[in-house]
C-alpha cells in the first residue's frame, strides 16, 4: 500500500514535473522564438543600414571622384594660367628692374633735394603761422563785412528816406523858387516900365512947364531923390533874387554832394534840377 501510494505520488509528480517541464520549454521557445524574430529584425535592419552606408559611401565616391575630375581640369586650366601669368611676370619683372633703375636715380636725386627739406620744412611752419594770422584776419574781416552790411542796409533805408524827402524838398523849393523869381521878375519889370513912364511924363511936364531954373532944379532933386529910392529898392530886390538864387544852388549842390556820397548818379533822379543864374549872368 505504501509502494502503491508513493507510486501513485511519484506519477502525480512525474505528471506535474512533465507538465512544468513542458510550460518551461514552450516559454523557452517562444522567448527563443521572440528573440530570434527579434534578431532577425536587428540584423536586416543592421543589412540595410550597412547597405545604404555603402550605397552612400559609393555615391559620395562617385560624386568626390567627379569632383576630383573637376578640379583635376581646374588645377590643369589654373596650371595654364599660372605659366602665362608666369610669363608675364618674368616680363613685368624685367620692366619693374627697368623702373627700379629709374626710382633708384629718383631717389638719388631725392637725396640730394632732401638736403633743402630743412629749409622748406622752417618755410611751411612759417607759411603756417602766416596762414593761421591771414584766416584769423580773414574772420575778423568777415565778421567786419557782416556789420558794415549791416550798416549798409540802415544807410540803404535812411538813403531812400532821405531821397525821397529830398526830392520833395527840391520839388517844393524849385516851385517856391521858381513862383518867387517870377513874381521879383515880374516886379522889376513893372517898376522899370512904371520909371520910363515917369521919365517920359517928366520930361512932357518939364518941357510943357517954363520953370525958372531954380524951380526946375528943385524938382530935379526931389526927382532924383525919388530915383534914388526907387533905384535903392530896385538893389535890393535884385539882391534878394540873387540871394535867393544862390540859396538854390546851394541847395542844388549840397544835394549833389549827398547822392555823391551815397553812390547814387545824378542821372537816376528822373529829372533835371534847374540851376538859377545869378545876377548878372
Amino acid at each position: 500500500e505504501i509502494e502503491a501510494k508513493y507510486n501513485k505520488k511519484m506519477h502525480v509528480l512525474r505528471d506535474e514535473l512533465d507538465l512544468r517541464r513542458k510550460t518551461e520549454i514552450h516559454e523557452v521557445e517562444e522567448r527563443k522564438n521572440s528573440q530570434i524574430s527579434v534578431l532577425m529584425k536587428n540584423h536586416e535592419k543592421a543589412f540595410s543600414d550597412i547597405k545604404n552606408y555603402y550605397n552612400d559611401v559609393t555615391l559620395n565616391n562617385l560624386a568626390l571622384i567627379n569632383t576630383l575630375k573637376e578640379q583635376m581640369e581646374e588645377m590643369k586650366k589654373k596650371e595654364n594660367h599660372l605659366e602665362k601669368e608666369m610669363a608675364d611676370m618674368l616680363l613685368q619683372n624685367k620692366q619693374l628692374t627697368e623702373r627700379l633703375q629709374r626710382a633708384q636715380e629718383q631717389v638719388s636725386e631725392l637725396q640730394k633735394k632732401l638736403t633743402h627739406y630743412e629749409k622748406d620744412k622752417e618755410a611751411l611752419r612759417n607759411t603756417k603761422a602766416h596762414l593761421k594770422v591771414s584766416q584769423k584776419e580773414l574772420k575778423d574781416l568777415q565778421w567786419e563785412h557782416e556789420v558794415l552790411e549791416q550798416r549798409f542796409g540802415k544807410v540803404q533805408a535812411e538813403r531812400d528816406e532821405l531821397y525821397q524827402k529830398f526830392t520833395k524838398a527840391i520839388n517844393e523849393v524849385q516851385q517856391k523858387t521858381g513862383f518867387k523869381n517870377l513874381l521879383l521878375e515880374r516886379k522889376l519889370k513893372g517898376l522899370f516900365s512904371v520909371l520910363e513912364k515917369r521919365e517920359v511924363e517928366l520930361n512932357e511936364v518939364l518941357s510943357a512947364s517954363n520953370l525958372d531954373p531954380s524951380a526946375l532944379s528943385l524938382v530935379s532933386h526931389k526927382l532924383e531923390d525919388v530915383l534914388d529910392s526907387k533905384n535903392n529898392t530896385i538893389r535890393d530886390l535884385q539882391f534878394e533874387l540873387a540871394r535867393t538864387c544862390k540859396a538854390h544852388n546851394d541847395l542844388l549842390q549840397t544835394f549833389e554832394a549827398k547822392l555823391a556820397a551815397f553812390g547814387i548818379p545824378r542821372d537816376s533822379l528822373g529829372f533835371r534840377p534847374l540851376e538859377l543864374p545869378l545876377l548878372g549872368q
